[in-house]
Protein backbone atom coordinates (compact mmCIF):
# COMPACT_ATOMS: atom_id res chain seq x y z
CA UNK A 1 0.00 0.00 0.00
CA UNK A 2 1.29 3.48 -1.38
CA UNK A 3 1.72 6.62 0.97
CA UNK A 4 1.82 10.20 -0.42
CA UNK A 5 2.54 12.96 1.85
CA UNK A 6 2.71 16.35 1.35
CA UNK A 7 3.67 19.28 3.52
CA UNK A 8 1.91 22.72 2.49
CA UNK A 9 3.19 26.04 3.83
CA UNK A 10 5.53 28.69 2.53
CA UNK A 11 6.88 29.34 5.69
CA UNK A 12 7.96 25.64 5.25
CA UNK A 13 9.78 26.19 2.11
CA UNK A 14 11.40 29.49 3.27
CA UNK A 15 13.53 27.78 6.50
CA UNK A 16 11.19 29.67 8.56
CA UNK A 17 9.45 26.42 10.07
CA UNK A 18 11.05 23.06 10.33
CA UNK A 19 9.01 20.27 8.94
CA UNK A 20 8.62 17.83 11.72
CA UNK A 21 5.01 16.85 10.22
CA UNK A 22 6.03 14.50 7.37
CA UNK A 23 8.69 12.41 9.96
CA UNK A 24 5.54 11.94 12.08
CA UNK A 25 3.12 10.50 9.56
CA UNK A 26 5.93 7.96 8.26
CA UNK A 27 6.89 6.78 11.39
CA UNK A 28 3.09 6.36 12.13
CA UNK A 29 2.01 4.38 9.22
CA UNK A 30 4.78 2.74 8.16
CA UNK A 31 4.95 0.03 10.58
CA UNK A 32 0.98 -0.77 9.74
CA UNK A 33 2.29 -1.70 6.17
CA UNK A 34 2.29 1.58 4.12
CA UNK A 35 4.94 2.69 2.10
CA UNK A 36 5.74 6.36 1.30
CA UNK A 37 5.94 6.81 -2.29
CA UNK A 38 6.79 10.91 -2.13
CA UNK A 39 6.65 13.49 0.20
CA UNK A 40 5.95 16.86 -1.21
CA UNK A 41 6.71 19.98 0.26
CA UNK A 42 4.90 23.08 -1.54
CA UNK A 43 3.76 26.73 -0.86
CA UNK A 44 0.33 27.91 -0.53
CA UNK A 45 -0.62 28.85 -3.83
CA UNK A 46 -3.35 27.49 -5.37
CA UNK A 47 -1.83 25.67 -8.73
CA UNK A 48 0.68 24.03 -6.39
CA UNK A 49 -1.59 22.41 -4.15
CA UNK A 50 -4.26 21.56 -6.76
CA UNK A 51 -1.51 19.75 -9.14
CA UNK A 52 0.28 18.26 -6.69
CA UNK A 53 -2.91 16.67 -4.32
CA UNK A 54 -3.70 15.05 -7.86
CA UNK A 55 -0.57 14.12 -8.61
CA UNK A 56 -0.39 12.00 -5.43
CA UNK A 57 -3.62 10.62 -5.82
CA UNK A 58 -2.91 9.10 -8.99
CA UNK A 59 0.56 7.27 -7.51
CA UNK A 60 -0.89 6.49 -3.86
CA UNK A 61 -3.72 4.83 -2.24
CA UNK A 62 -3.31 6.93 0.51
CA UNK A 63 -2.34 10.95 0.92
CA UNK A 64 -1.75 13.11 3.73
CA UNK A 65 -1.58 16.77 3.61
CA UNK A 66 -0.65 19.07 6.51
CA UNK A 67 -1.30 22.70 6.45
CA UNK A 68 -3.06 25.36 4.58
CA UNK A 69 -6.28 25.15 7.32
CA UNK A 70 -5.53 28.13 9.66
CA UNK A 71 -8.19 31.09 9.36
CA UNK A 72 -5.86 33.45 7.63
CA UNK A 73 -6.39 34.73 4.33
CA UNK A 74 -2.93 32.31 2.88
CA UNK A 75 -4.32 29.27 4.32
CA UNK A 76 -6.49 28.48 1.16
CA UNK A 77 -6.28 24.13 1.19
CA UNK A 78 -10.01 24.00 1.86
CA UNK A 79 -11.19 26.12 -1.03
CA UNK A 80 -9.01 23.57 -3.35
CA UNK A 81 -10.12 20.84 -1.91
CA UNK A 82 -13.48 21.59 -2.64
CA UNK A 83 -12.05 22.08 -6.61
CA UNK A 84 -10.94 18.69 -6.56
CA UNK A 85 -13.59 16.78 -4.69
CA UNK A 86 -16.43 18.23 -5.31
CA UNK A 87 -18.94 19.99 -3.60
CA UNK A 88 -19.42 23.21 -2.11
CA UNK A 89 -17.76 25.28 1.49
CA UNK A 90 -20.85 24.43 4.08
CA UNK A 91 -21.23 25.36 7.90
CA UNK A 92 -20.83 22.76 10.31
CA UNK A 93 -22.17 22.96 13.69
CA UNK A 94 -20.00 20.60 14.90
CA UNK A 95 -16.77 22.32 13.99
CA UNK A 96 -18.46 25.32 15.68
CA UNK A 97 -18.53 23.33 19.00
CA UNK A 98 -15.51 21.90 18.99
CA UNK A 99 -13.70 25.31 17.98
CA UNK A 100 -15.77 27.07 21.06
CA UNK A 101 -14.85 23.82 23.59
CA UNK A 102 -10.71 24.75 22.49
CA UNK A 103 -10.96 28.11 23.18
CA UNK A 104 -12.96 28.09 26.27
CA UNK A 105 -10.44 25.33 28.06
CA UNK A 106 -7.77 27.78 26.71
CA UNK A 107 -9.83 31.21 28.18
CA UNK A 108 -9.33 32.66 24.42
CA UNK A 109 -11.84 35.17 23.08
CA UNK A 110 -13.55 33.61 19.67
CA UNK A 111 -13.45 35.96 16.72
CA UNK A 112 -14.87 35.97 13.34
CA UNK A 113 -12.13 34.57 11.59
CA UNK A 114 -11.72 31.56 14.11
CA UNK A 115 -15.77 30.91 13.64
CA UNK A 116 -14.69 30.77 9.88
CA UNK A 117 -12.83 26.96 10.32
CA UNK A 118 -16.43 25.70 10.69
CA UNK A 119 -16.87 25.88 6.88
CA UNK A 120 -15.68 22.78 5.65
CA UNK A 121 -15.94 20.89 1.97
CA UNK A 122 -19.22 19.15 1.47
CA UNK A 123 -17.77 16.54 -0.30
CA UNK A 124 -15.40 15.70 3.17
CA UNK A 125 -16.08 13.35 6.18
CA UNK A 126 -14.91 15.84 9.38
CA UNK A 127 -12.75 14.27 11.69
CA UNK A 128 -13.03 16.66 15.11
CA UNK A 129 -9.70 17.57 15.94
CA UNK A 130 -9.21 17.60 20.01
CA UNK A 131 -5.98 19.83 20.05
CA UNK A 132 -6.68 22.92 17.92
CA UNK A 133 -9.40 24.53 15.69
CA UNK A 134 -9.26 23.35 12.46
CA UNK A 135 -11.10 20.04 11.64
CA UNK A 136 -9.54 16.90 10.10
CA UNK A 137 -11.22 16.41 6.62
CA UNK A 138 -11.32 13.26 5.10
CA UNK A 139 -11.84 12.90 0.96
CA UNK A 140 -12.08 9.38 -1.17
CA UNK A 141 -12.44 9.26 -5.04
CA UNK A 142 -11.52 6.03 -6.94
CA UNK A 143 -11.03 3.54 -3.49
CA UNK A 144 -8.70 6.21 -2.93
CA UNK A 145 -8.41 8.43 0.30
CA UNK A 146 -6.55 11.96 1.38
CA UNK A 147 -6.85 12.99 4.72
CA UNK A 148 -5.97 16.77 5.27
CA UNK A 149 -4.59 17.58 8.26
CA UNK A 150 -3.47 20.83 10.54
CA UNK A 151 -0.30 21.86 9.97
CA UNK A 152 0.66 22.57 13.77
CA UNK A 153 3.25 19.45 14.97
CA UNK A 154 1.18 19.51 18.19
CA UNK A 155 -2.54 18.54 16.60
CA UNK A 156 -0.85 16.57 13.68
CA UNK A 157 0.63 14.46 16.23
CA UNK A 158 -2.11 14.57 18.83
CA UNK A 159 -4.65 13.31 15.76
CA UNK A 160 -2.97 10.69 13.96
CA UNK A 161 -3.84 7.65 16.22
CA UNK A 162 -7.45 8.51 15.55
CA UNK A 163 -6.79 8.81 11.75
CA UNK A 164 -4.34 5.47 11.77
CA UNK A 165 -7.06 3.75 13.14
CA UNK A 166 -9.71 4.91 10.83
CA UNK A 167 -7.63 4.30 7.72
CA UNK A 168 -6.59 0.47 9.38
CA UNK A 169 -10.53 0.38 9.33
CA UNK A 170 -10.66 1.42 5.33
CA UNK A 171 -8.11 -0.39 4.09
CA UNK A 172 -8.12 -4.17 5.59
CA UNK A 173 -5.94 -6.59 4.86
CA UNK A 174 -5.03 -10.18 5.21
CA UNK A 175 -1.30 -9.33 5.87
CA UNK A 176 0.67 -9.62 9.31
CA UNK A 177 3.05 -7.17 10.03
CA UNK A 178 5.75 -7.27 12.61
CA UNK A 179 8.41 -5.37 13.89
CA UNK A 180 11.25 -5.66 16.81
CA UNK A 181 13.98 -2.85 17.54
CA UNK A 182 17.24 -3.40 19.40
CA UNK A 183 19.30 -0.41 20.56
CA UNK A 184 23.16 -0.83 20.22
CA UNK A 185 26.13 1.25 21.15
CA UNK A 186 30.03 0.85 21.10
CA UNK A 187 29.78 0.44 17.08
CA UNK A 188 30.32 2.28 13.85
CA UNK A 189 27.08 1.62 11.31
CA UNK A 190 29.18 0.44 8.77
CA UNK A 191 31.29 -1.95 11.17
CA UNK A 192 27.61 -3.29 12.72
CA UNK A 193 26.52 -3.81 8.91
CA UNK A 194 29.79 -5.96 8.37
CA UNK A 195 28.83 -7.52 11.99
CA UNK A 196 25.58 -8.81 10.82
CA UNK A 197 26.58 -9.49 6.86
CA UNK A 198 26.01 -12.89 7.04
CA UNK A 199 22.56 -12.61 9.19
CA UNK A 200 21.44 -10.52 7.00
CA UNK A 201 22.27 -13.00 4.11
CA UNK A 202 20.60 -15.71 5.92
CA UNK A 203 17.38 -13.90 6.19
CA UNK A 204 13.93 -15.76 4.47
CA UNK A 205 11.48 -14.16 1.98
CA UNK A 206 9.63 -11.06 4.22
CA UNK A 207 12.51 -10.44 6.49
CA UNK A 208 14.42 -7.09 6.16
CA UNK A 209 16.94 -5.33 8.90
CA UNK A 210 16.69 -1.85 8.86
CA UNK A 211 20.11 0.70 10.43
CA UNK A 212 18.62 3.64 11.80
CA UNK A 213 21.42 5.52 13.01
CA UNK A 214 21.39 8.80 15.61
CA UNK A 215 24.40 10.26 17.04
CA UNK A 216 26.28 7.59 19.61
CA UNK A 217 23.48 5.03 19.03
CA UNK A 218 22.07 2.73 16.30
CA UNK A 219 18.55 1.50 16.12
CA UNK A 220 18.42 -1.85 14.26
CA UNK A 221 14.99 -2.56 13.41
CA UNK A 222 13.33 -6.19 12.11
CA UNK A 223 10.80 -6.34 9.85
CA UNK A 224 9.06 -9.33 8.69
CA UNK A 225 5.76 -9.21 6.46
CA UNK A 226 3.44 -11.79 5.38
CA UNK A 227 0.11 -12.99 4.92
CA UNK A 228 -2.00 -14.36 7.54
CA UNK A 229 -1.22 -18.21 7.69
CA UNK A 230 2.67 -18.30 6.01
CA UNK A 231 4.43 -19.02 9.23
CA UNK A 232 5.72 -15.65 9.26
CA UNK A 233 5.47 -15.16 13.00
CA UNK A 234 7.50 -18.43 13.63
CA UNK A 235 10.28 -17.28 11.02
CA UNK A 236 10.14 -13.83 12.68
CA UNK A 237 10.90 -15.04 16.12
CA UNK A 238 13.52 -17.05 15.10
CA UNK A 239 15.12 -14.31 13.43
CA UNK A 240 14.92 -11.86 16.46
CA UNK A 241 16.28 -14.58 18.74
CA UNK A 242 19.55 -15.47 16.39
CA UNK A 243 19.61 -11.25 16.35
CA UNK A 244 19.55 -11.05 19.94
CA UNK A 245 22.75 -13.44 20.14
CA UNK A 246 24.67 -12.25 16.98
CA UNK A 247 24.84 -9.07 19.06
CA UNK A 248 26.02 -9.91 22.23
CA UNK A 249 27.18 -6.90 24.60
CA UNK A 250 26.35 -4.53 21.71
CA UNK A 251 22.50 -4.14 22.58
CA UNK A 252 22.11 -2.14 25.20
CA UNK A 253 18.54 -2.35 25.53
CA UNK A 254 15.63 -4.53 23.74
CA UNK A 255 13.16 -2.27 22.48
CA UNK A 256 13.18 1.02 21.43
CA UNK A 257 13.94 3.32 23.17
CA UNK A 258 16.28 7.06 23.78
CA UNK A 259 19.40 6.86 25.61
CA UNK A 260 18.20 9.06 28.57
CA UNK A 261 15.02 6.55 28.57
CA UNK A 262 17.24 3.53 29.19
CA UNK A 263 19.30 4.68 31.44
CA UNK A 264 16.66 5.50 33.71
CA UNK A 265 14.83 2.21 33.28
CA UNK A 266 18.10 0.73 34.09
CA UNK A 267 18.80 3.05 37.00
CA UNK A 268 15.43 1.99 38.59
CA UNK A 269 15.65 -1.62 37.86
CA UNK A 270 18.86 -1.35 40.10
CA UNK A 271 17.70 1.59 42.71
CA UNK A 272 19.78 4.27 42.14
CA UNK A 273 19.65 7.88 42.21
CA UNK A 274 21.34 9.77 39.68
CA UNK A 275 22.64 13.37 39.66
CA UNK A 276 24.46 15.83 36.84
CA UNK A 277 27.23 18.21 37.35
CA UNK A 278 27.71 20.17 33.83
CA UNK A 279 29.90 22.87 32.70
CA UNK A 280 29.72 22.84 28.59
CA UNK A 281 26.81 20.59 28.12
CA UNK A 282 24.88 23.31 30.02
CA UNK A 283 22.19 21.70 31.75
CA UNK A 284 21.18 19.61 28.32
CA UNK A 285 21.94 15.84 30.63
CA UNK A 286 19.07 17.01 33.13
CA UNK A 287 16.90 18.14 30.43
CA UNK A 288 17.26 14.74 28.37
CA UNK A 289 16.49 12.86 31.77
CA UNK A 290 13.45 14.86 32.71
CA UNK A 291 11.50 14.66 29.54
CA UNK A 292 10.89 11.47 30.24
CA UNK A 293 7.91 10.49 32.40
CA UNK A 294 8.72 9.28 36.03
CA UNK A 295 12.03 10.38 35.77
CA UNK A 296 12.06 12.11 39.15
CA UNK A 297 12.29 7.81 40.56
CA UNK A 298 15.83 8.55 39.72
CA UNK A 299 16.96 11.69 38.82
CA UNK A 300 17.65 14.15 42.23
CA UNK A 301 18.86 17.16 40.25
CA UNK A 302 21.93 18.64 38.83
CA UNK A 303 24.59 21.80 39.04
CA UNK A 304 25.00 23.92 35.82
CA UNK A 305 28.85 24.61 36.98
CA UNK A 306 29.80 27.28 34.18
CA UNK A 307 31.58 29.57 35.88
CA UNK A 308 34.82 27.84 37.74
CA UNK A 309 33.51 29.50 40.91
CA UNK A 310 30.38 27.38 40.48
CA UNK A 311 32.66 24.38 40.47
CA UNK A 312 34.73 24.99 43.42
CA UNK A 313 32.07 26.95 45.32
CA UNK A 314 28.95 24.28 44.80
CA UNK A 315 30.61 21.28 43.82
CA UNK A 316 34.02 21.61 45.82
CA UNK A 317 36.37 21.48 42.51
CA UNK A 318 39.99 22.35 44.25
CA UNK A 319 40.77 25.60 42.74
CA UNK A 320 44.44 25.09 42.58
CA UNK A 321 43.35 22.28 40.23
CA UNK A 322 41.47 24.33 37.79
CA UNK A 323 44.58 26.55 37.51
CA UNK A 324 47.38 24.03 36.96
CA UNK A 325 45.06 21.64 34.47
CA UNK A 326 42.34 23.98 33.09
CA UNK A 327 38.25 23.37 33.57
CA UNK A 328 38.55 21.17 30.80
CA UNK A 329 40.82 18.64 32.26
CA UNK A 330 40.39 14.67 33.85
CA UNK A 331 41.49 16.70 37.39
CA UNK A 332 38.50 18.79 37.80
CA UNK A 333 35.74 16.60 35.81
CA UNK A 334 36.36 13.85 37.96
CA UNK A 335 36.10 16.70 41.23
CA UNK A 336 32.45 17.60 39.88
CA UNK A 337 31.07 14.32 39.34
CA UNK A 338 32.06 13.54 43.18
CA UNK A 339 30.65 16.95 44.34
CA UNK A 340 27.02 16.28 42.54
CA UNK A 341 26.61 13.20 44.45
CA UNK A 342 27.73 15.23 47.28
CA UNK A 343 25.66 17.79 47.20
CA UNK A 344 22.62 15.97 46.18
CA UNK A 345 22.96 12.51 48.06
CA UNK A 346 23.23 10.89 45.12
CA UNK A 347 24.34 7.39 44.57
CA UNK A 348 25.68 7.76 40.68
CA UNK A 349 26.54 11.05 38.80
CA UNK A 350 27.76 12.37 35.36
CA UNK A 351 30.28 15.26 34.86
CA UNK A 352 30.70 17.37 31.57
CA UNK A 353 33.27 19.88 31.20
CA UNK A 354 34.61 21.31 27.34
CA UNK A 355 34.87 23.50 24.54
CA UNK A 356 31.60 23.55 22.29
CA UNK A 357 32.51 26.27 20.31
CA UNK A 358 33.11 27.94 17.83
CA UNK A 359 35.75 29.41 19.88
CA UNK A 360 37.77 29.26 23.44
CA UNK A 361 39.74 25.77 21.34
CA UNK A 362 43.73 25.42 21.39
CA UNK A 363 46.09 23.88 20.26
CA UNK A 364 45.54 20.86 23.13
CA UNK A 365 42.40 21.51 23.59
CA UNK A 366 40.56 22.59 20.21
CA UNK A 367 36.98 22.84 19.86
CA UNK A 368 35.19 19.47 20.40
CA UNK A 369 37.54 18.61 23.24
CA UNK A 370 35.03 17.28 26.04
CA UNK A 371 35.94 15.66 29.43
CA UNK A 372 33.66 13.60 31.17
CA UNK A 373 33.57 11.61 34.38
CA UNK A 374 31.17 9.02 35.95
CA UNK A 375 30.94 7.87 39.80
CA UNK A 376 28.86 5.29 41.16
CA UNK A 377 28.85 4.57 44.64
CA UNK A 378 32.20 6.16 45.07
CA UNK A 379 34.05 4.75 42.11
CA UNK A 380 35.39 7.57 39.58
CA UNK A 381 35.75 6.62 35.76
CA UNK A 382 36.92 9.69 33.25
CA UNK A 383 36.95 10.21 29.78
CA UNK A 384 38.14 12.66 27.14
CA UNK A 385 36.33 12.98 23.87
CA UNK A 386 36.07 14.52 20.69
CA UNK A 387 33.32 15.52 18.44
CA UNK A 388 33.12 16.92 15.54
CA UNK A 389 30.74 19.83 14.04
CA UNK A 390 28.89 23.08 15.46
CA UNK A 391 28.26 23.82 19.30
CA UNK A 392 25.03 22.00 19.24
CA UNK A 393 26.35 18.94 17.36
CA UNK A 394 29.22 18.75 19.77
CA UNK A 395 26.31 19.32 23.11
CA UNK A 396 24.04 16.93 21.73
CA UNK A 397 26.51 14.20 21.33
CA UNK A 398 28.28 14.97 24.93
CA UNK A 399 24.92 14.58 26.22
CA UNK A 400 24.57 11.08 24.40
CA UNK A 401 27.82 9.62 25.36
CA UNK A 402 27.35 11.04 28.99
CA UNK A 403 24.26 8.82 29.76
CA UNK A 404 25.71 6.02 27.43
CA UNK A 405 28.88 5.84 29.96
CA UNK A 406 27.01 5.55 32.92
CA UNK A 407 24.59 2.96 31.67
CA UNK A 408 27.83 1.06 30.50
CA UNK A 409 29.49 1.65 34.44
CA UNK A 410 25.95 -0.10 36.14
CA UNK A 411 25.41 -2.52 33.42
Amino acid sequence: MRLSIIVIGDEILIGQVTDTNSGAVARMFGPMGWTVRNIYTIGDGYDEIFETVNRAMDESDLVITTGGLGPTKDDITKGVMTDIFGGELIHDPAVTENIHEVFSKRGLKMNPLTEAQAMVPSSCRVVQNRFGTAPVMWFERGGKVLVSMPGVPFETEGMLPEVARLVKERFHADETLLHHSLMVAGITESALAQHLADFEDSLGQGLHLAYLPTPGLIRLRLDGRGMDGSGIELRFDEAVNRLKSRLGDLMIYDGDAAAAEILLRKLADRKLTVATAESCTGGNIAHRLTSIPGSSESFLGGVVSYANEVKSGVLGVNPADIEAHGAVSREVVEQMAVGACRATGARCSMATSGIAGPGGGSDDKPVGTVWMAWAVDGHVESRVFHFPGNRSRVIDRATTEALLGLLAMIK
